[in-house]
This record gives C-alpha cells, sequence and structure tokens, in this order.
C-alpha cells in the first residue's frame, strides 16, 4: 500500500504521524511511504533520517496522494480539496463536534479511522491513553503556568509554603486524564479533590495515592462546591465518539475567584465547561470569562512533540500495518479497527458521532458484507 504522511498544518502542531522506526516497520512490510518534507522537523526527525530507512521525501499533493494517510490531527479546512472515494485517513478525527468534517468525509466517500474510538480487546481506548497521559500531565502544569500573576492568574503557589495553605486543584474525571493530572498536582503538593461517577474508580484512586487524594462522586452539588474553591479545575472528563458532556455551569464558574484557571481537556469534543467558547491554540491558549483563565487548546501534547511523537507512533504503528498489509476490509475483522472506523462509503459508522451530530448511521458488523451489498 502507498502511504502518505502530510505535515500538520493546525497551529503549532508539531507531532508527524510517524517516526522514522514506525517507517521503516512499514517499508519491510513491504509498503511505500511517501512523506511530505519537513513533515518530522518540530518532532526532530529530518528528511534524512526518513530517506535512511526508505522513505521517499515528496510535497503536499503527492503525500496525500497515497491509499492511506496518517495523520496526527483532524484534516483542516484546506486538506478537504484531498478528499477522494476509496482514501483512508487513520488519525484522530473528533467528529462529534465537527459536523462540517463529518459530511465533507460523506460527501467524499472517505474512510476515517479515528484513533480515539478504537477500544482494545481489552476495552479501554490504547490510542487514546498516551496522548491522555500527555494531556493530564500538562494540564495541571500549564495551570500553574496561568495561575502566576505575571501571566493573569491570582497569584498563588500550588503548593503553597508552610504557614501558608496550599492550592487547590480539582479534577473532573478519574481516568487516564484525570490520574494523570492528578499524579502531577499531587506531586506539587497540591490539595487535589478528583471526582468520578464510578466509585469503585475512586476507591482504586484513594489507594493509588495512599490516602493523600480527596476523592467525591461526581454530581452537581458536589461538582459546584469543589469548583467553588478551586484554584485549579480540570475537565478530564471524555466519552469515547460522542461530544463531551457539559458538567460545569456559568454559575459554578462564576463562583470561582478572579483569576482562577480552568482548563477543558476534551475541547476538541466541545469541553465539560460551558464557559468554554472555542477552542484556542498555542499561540493564543487562554481567554477569560468571569475573570476566570480558560486555557482549552485542542491539542495540548502539542506542545512536547518529540515525547508524544514517539509514544503515538509506537501505539498506533500495530493497526497501521494491518492495515496496510492486509487491506481495509481484511483489517477490519480485528474489533480495535473495526471500532475505529467512523465512516466509510458515504456513511457514518459511529453511533456516537451520530448521537452527537444527529446524522444516520449504518453500523456494520462485517464491512465486507457491507462492500458486496
Amino acid at each position: 500500500m502507498k502511504i502518505g504522511i502530510p505535515k500538520e498544518i493546525k497551529n503549532r502542531e508539531n507531532r508527524v504521524g510517524m517516526t522514522p522506526s514506525g517507517v521503516d516497520n512499514l517499508i519491510r512490510s513491504g509498503n511505500e511511504i511517501l512523506i511530505e518534507s519537513n513533515a518530522g522537523l518540530g518532532s526532530g526527525y529530518s528528511d534524512d533520517q526518513y530517506k535512511n530507512v526508505g522513505a521517499k521525501i515528496v510535497n503536499v499533493d503527492v503525500a496525500w496522494s497515497a491509499d492511506m494517510v496518517i495523520k496526527v490531527k483532524e484534516p483542516m479546512k484546506e486538506e478537504y480539496k484531498y478528499f477522494r472515494p476509496n482514501l483512508i485517513i487513520y488519525t484522530y478525527m473528533h467528529l462529534a463536534a465537527n459536523k462540517e468534517l463529518t459530511e465533507e468525509l460523506m460527501a467524499k466517500k472517505v474512510t476515517s479511522v479515528a484513533y480515539e474510538t478504537m477500544i482494545g480487546p481489552k476495552g479501554g481506548l490504547p490510542l487514546l491513553v498516551p496522548m491522555s497521559e500527555i494531556a493530564g500531565r500538562m494540564s495541571v502544569q500549564v495551570g500553574t503556568h496561568f495561575l502566576e500573576q505575571i501571566n493573569g492568574g491570582k497569584g498563588v503557589l500550588i503548593g503553597g509554603v508552610p504557614g501558608v495553605r496550599r492550592g487547590n486543584v480539582t479534577i473532573i474525571g478519574a481516568g487516564s486524564v484525570g490520574f494523570n493530572a492528578a499524579k502531577i498536582a499531587i506531586g506539587m503538593g497540591a490539595n487535589v479533590t478528583i471526582l468520578d461517577i464510578n466509585a469503585q474508580r475512586l476507591a482504586e484512586i484513594e489507594d493509588i495515592f495512599d490516602g493523600k487524594i480527596n476523592t467525591l462522586i461526581s454530581n452537581t452539588h458536589n461538582i459546584a462546591e469543589s469548583v467553588k474553591k478551586s484554584d485549579i479545575v480540570v475537565g478530564a472528563v471524555l466519552i469515547p465518539g460522542a461530544a463531551a458532556p457539559k458538567l460545569v455551569t456559568k454559575e459554578m464558574v462564576a463562583s470561582m475567584e478572579p483569576g482562577s484557571v480552568v482548563v477543558d481537556i476534551p475541547i476538541d469534543q466541545g469541553g465539560i465547561f460551558e464557559t468554554s467558547t472555542h477552542a484556542t491554540t498555542h499561540d493564543n491558549p487562554v481567554y477569560k470569562v468571569n475573570d476566570v483563565i480558560h486555557y482549552t487548546v485542542a491539542n495540548i501534547p502539542g506542545a512536547v512533540p518529540k515525547t508524544a511523537t514517539e509514544a503515538l507512533s509506537s501505539a498506533t504503528l500495530p493497526y497501521a500495518l494491518q492495515i496496510a498489509n492486509k487491506g481495509l476490509i481484511e483489517a477490519s475483522n480485528n474489533f480495535t479497527i473495526q471500532s475505529g472506523i467512523n465512516t466509510f462509503d458515504g456513511m457514518l459508522t459511529e453511533g456516537a458521532v451520530s448521537e452527537s451530530l444527529n446524522i444516520p448511521f449504518h453500523k456494520f458488523t462485517n464491512l465486507s458484507e457491507s462492500v458486496k451489498s
């Protein structure tokens, strides 16, 4: 299969779809790799490193002419012109918050395989976990940065000092993102509260952190009380493929002290704060609502592209090999790959996206049967 790896064009998105070692694996399996010139530069990979493993360095048009395109982030409007029937795009799609992209993929009969909906053989989201870990850890890092008065915050040191209270960090969601946010917040000495609807998961969290964390069942009352007292609130709730639920109301945000910070990690799925009006960029990462700083960057791991690309490439490569070596139809017999197919032959095939965008969907238990029909 011809595989294209274009340079990412989203603001400050310096990750690349595959590392040179990943490309080496794909080529050794008999595939041809067309990588756009300087696509890996932001992650520390030169064109020569890709050429040395057998990749062809091409322009953007040639990279997009491949049978399958491997990316990091969803296609931007400038890339819609490359859409065509039978093209496979393998990347993070986040279609539940992007009706225009969904309709473009359907209209051009593009097959989209979305990392964020791919379910592992034992459950979980194996291609989302690496970026969730990075985003969770960075959320507290950026939150403390903007909490500094010189950066517009209230001027609180999250770890406090002897005789002065520690900062309060609330994390809504105890999955991979929330767990990693908690690790950093506790490590910095903050007073940390984590909320989730799963009591068993909260028990696990308490046990892991040896009682050094406050746990609460996530409901409207507990969220409101926790948010009001917080210096930093991290939104860490994700429903695979679906729009994020609005759990933090405008009134809750208004109850926070001026100069407090909220970090809405699932903003690419719409965000969990009612006051998250739009996704921001690394160039202009924050805005204020009711004097509360909102950090809503949609590609947080893009700030650490070297680490992020290595982690992502390791997770995506095994499935890329299956699609490339077997073809999509046969590869889709693998449940994880099948669960990642969001659009196919002009149809939406992901139920959670359908519910979020109110677009009818067709779910196939066997993709080969859909081709025959």
